[in-house]
């Protein structure tokens, strides 16, 4: 009997200890420091809100450790569509979600507009063309004003480079400066580019440029040393023009999640709009949401 009762107690207490360690095991493998069982989420869309997302991750996970957080660009209707499939946590985007999806589907993802953005229609700085009227851009976008020297300029062929139909910025540009008629971006003439960054590039490449893209790609030295963001029918593109509806080139930021943010998704979204993140924001030339006096 005595051997029998130690063999219980310490079969007992073996499967005590091992109970214990991996209880030990499941609370290393969750707890992300943030109230969060989630230790990684992605976020795909919008590449103009690709350098706020990448400067708000580095402020995140020093606060955070143990997380990661992937977030790629690819165009506002790629996040939108990526994350009403669920093949990523969060999708970013310039346009609201009933841009681009069906009825059924954007009603499935709630919405978080995090920062206003603008966007600059950009040319190469040596042209000395500081401002345009949408009418002359419609018109250079649709191939009717060809040259230069017809707005102003040198006696150089214009180049103009497009967005894919997934850009939220490509949107935002038909709806904001082409009175919302797509006939007016020529896709036959100049060429295309999928992110903003391939737009800097290619303009670098070229000295007769135009093109357009967010202002947080205009706001480093590669930019400010290639291109001039023009001022358009008289207006600058600037933050006091962009927050009382002057300048009409702008548009939401948004991050969508797949029915209400949870866990790390809605941690990391609250940190993108607090006030400890509120110098990445700036220093990107993002605005704030309270900052906007138009809606």
């Amino acid at each position: 009997m005595k051997k029998k009762s130690l063999k219980l107690v310490l079969g007992t207490l073996l499967v005590t200890m091992l109970g214990g360690a991996l209880v030990g095991c499941g609370s290393n493998n969750t707890d992300s420091g943030n109230g969060s069982e989630e230790k990684t989420i992605s976020i795909s869309g919008s590449s103009a809100l690709l350098p706020l997302m990448e400067k708000s991750i580095e402020g995140f996970k020093e606060k955070n450790s143990g997380v990661e957080i992937n977030a790629q660009a690819g165009g506002s209707g790629i996040g939108l569509t990526q994350v009403s499939e669920g093949s990523v946590n969060i999708g970013n985007s310039d346009i609201f979600a009933e841009e681009k999806l069906d009825k059924d589907k954007a009603g499935e993802l709630t919405d978080h507009k995090v920062v206003a953005q603008g966007f600059a229609v950009a040319v190469h700085k040596d042209l000395g063309v500081k401002n345009l009227t949408k009418d002359q851009i419609k018109k250079i976008f649709s191939g009717a004003i060809k040259n230069w020297s017809e707005v102003g300029g040198p006696n150089k062929e214009i180049f103009v480079v497009h967005r894919p139909a997934s850009s939220g910025t490509r949107v935002t540009f038909e709806k904001t400066l082409l009175d919302g008629n797509k006939a007016f971006e020529n896709d036959s003439i100049g060429a295309t580019q999928d992110q903003n960054g391939s737009v800097l590039s290619a303009m670098k490449q070229n000295d007769g440029a135009i093109s357009y893209l967010g202002l947080a790609y205009m706001s480093g030295n590669e930019a400010k040393s290639t291109l001039v963001g023009i001022s358009i029918d008289g207006v600058e593109c600037n933050k006091d023009n962009i927050t009382t509806g002057k300048y009409p080139f702008w548009s939401w930021g948004h991050m969508y999640t797949k029915g209400q943010a949870t866990g790390l998704s809605k941690n990391f979204i609250e940190y993108i709009m607090s006030d400890e993140n509120k110098s990445a924001v700036e220093e990107l030339g993002f605005i704030s949401g309270s900052e906007m006096k138009v809606k």
